[in-house]
């Protein structure tokens, strides 16, 4: 019996949201299951590290070269790519300050890592899904 084509919005859609979600659509419930789990762990532990979420204001920023001012700005755009887990923090108010906290460092790379990932995920099951297999 051959499977539908899962619709290109849906894969997306879904693999944004939920970290695997892409795999998932397509039947492969256990490369899901492993991309749910590292982008999780790794934003969880991010947020207890206290990293960062909100856009860098002006102010934090002032004083800095126009290269790290794009870095610090890519960064958060790069955490809003987690999904899911990045809605579940900002819905729960989760918020500190871009340069709160004593390891607020390592809190916002895990943060960053874990959109990576969750983007990562979401292209291997698009290409995956292009291929028909």
């Amino acid at each position: 019996m051959k499977r539908r084509p899962v619709p290109a919005a849906a894969l997306a859609l879904l693999g944004w949201l939920l970290p695997g979600g892409g795999y998932l659509l397509i039947g492969r419930r256990f490369q899901f299951a492993l991309s749910l789990l590292l982008v999780s762990v790794a934003f969880a532990i991010g947020i207890v590290l206290q990293g960062g979420l909100l856009w860098p204001q002006a102010g934090e920023l002032q004083g800095l070269d126009g290269f790290t001012t794009l870095l610090a700005q890519a960064s958060a755009l790069m955490k809003t790519l987690a999904g899911g887990p990045y809605l579940l923090a900002r819905f729960f108010d989760y918020s500190p300050g871009f340069l709160d906290g004593r390891l607020h460092e390592y809190g916002t790379v895990l943060l960053v890592v874990a959109g990576v990932l969750n983007m990562f995920a979401l292209a291997d099951a698009w290409e995956l899904r292009k291929a028909g297999r």
